[in-house]
């Protein structure tokens, strides 16, 4: 597969999430990235469960390199991360405000020794204003940024769901470093790139703003279910199903068939698309005890033969054994110390080719010998 970052180094400082999944994606591409971790400890996220090896951190860490240098203690680490840094083209950190002077990588120090470098810096309510100094985690940013309030059943209210904030601004950042990337080209200077949890959530929320700054409308967690006619049912052997109506007409008199309900439409609640979100609740108790009358793969076979807009809610499992995924080769491996390393490969094609191979997370100070000459 092409590989459109080949040549471009990146020097990855970042911890847990944020810092780690800007990385990655950016080693997806191609780009050589290399994860300056502190000696003995690593990422924190390597010991979140497991022996320095966590799933979690597996899940942002494929396809690099990994050092351990302690800037803080050592001169001799810092005068090594400095020839590197002299050699790199990104400098990724997610540190809170003021850490990064302490460990000696603050964009000022790092960029003077290379003008070029991309500095892409972290945090999580930004380096100033009013909350620049509180520990941010991904349920927090969620909250702040109006998101999580979307998700939250008000009846049993619980955070649901995964690290939606911290992969977010990931993204976010690694959009930032390809715009400067292609920037320096032009100028043959480099930036800092600033994003922060809550100013990506906030973007990333985007839809529930214009709502208010549009229409004065503030959402809440049904807002949109009702308006997209959106709806989750449990079917009779307990999988779900998940249909998504919200237009054309003919979608709904295709579910009409489906359910063995031809004159569906005709009651007030179906009659129009207003009608059906005035009435989403009425809907959603008729339609209801249908689905829960058949297993899933009764209504799955069902809906798709009438083009009805649906999937069954699947599991991580059934997705990966699933025809669709074995269709568009989601899943890849290769092979490290610890044996097989299997993941979800990077969802961008080009030119019709999709990345077929991945390196496995590396070993704590894995490649110590290779780029600072020392042993792990």
């Amino acid at each position: 597969m092409a590989k459109p970052l080949n040549g471009i180094r990146v020097l990855d400082m970042g911890t847990f999430i944020t810092g780690p999944a800007c990385g990655m994606l950016l080693a997806d591409l191609g780009a050589e990235v290399i994860k300056v971790e502190m000696p003995e400890t690593g990422d924190p996220f390597r010991a979140f469960k497991g022996d320095l090896y966590s799933p979690h951190y597996q899940t942002y860490n494929r396809n690099k390199k990994s050092i351990t240098l302690n800037t803080k203690a050592s001169e001799e680490d810092r005068k090594a991360l400095d020839e590197l840094v002299a050699t790199a083209d990104v400098f990724i950190q997610n540190f809170r405000p003021g850490v990064a002077e302490r460990l000696f990588v603050d964009a000022a120090r790092l960029q003077n020794i290379n003008p070029r470098l991309i500095y892409v810096d972290i945090s999580g309510f930004g380096n100033d204003g009013p909350w620049k100094d509180r520990p941010a985690f991904d349920t927090v940013s969620q909250a702040a940024s109006g998101f999580l309030r979307l998700l939250v059943n008000p009846g049993n209210p619980r955070v649901v769901g995964p690290a939606i904030g911290d992969a977010v601004t990931g993204f976010y950042a690694a959009y930032g470093v390809l715009a400067a990337l292609y920037e320096r080209e032009k100028s043959g200077k480099g930036r800092r790139v600033e994003t922060s949890m809550f100013e990506a959530m906030a973007h990333f929320n985007l839809d529930d703003f214009t709502h208010y700054l549009s229409a004065d409308e503030v959402m809440g967690p049904w807002s949109r279910p009702h308006v997209s006619q959106s709806y989750v049912f449990e079917c009779a052997d307990g999988g779900w199903i998940a249909l998504h109506m919200s237009s054309p007409p003919k979608f709904w008199e295709n579910l009409a068939e489906a359910v063995g309900q031809p004159d569906m439409l005709a009651q007030p609640e179906f009659e129009s698309r207003p009608a059906r979100i005035a009435n989403y609740e009425n809907v959603v108790k008729f339609l209801a005890p249908i689905f829960a009358g058949q297993p899933r793969a009764h209504w799955e076979e069902r809906l798709t033969s009438l083009e009805v807009p649906h999937s069954a809610v699947y599991s991580s499992k059934e997705v990966l054994e699933g025809d669709l995924a074995k269709h568009h080769q989601l899943e890849i491996s290769g092979e490290g110390q610890r044996g097989t390393f299997r993941t979800i490969r990077n969802p961008i094609r080009f030119d019709g080719e999709v990345e077929s191979s991945v390196t496995p997370p590396p070993e704590l100070g894995q490649h110590n010998e290779e780029i600072l000459g020392r042993k792990p």
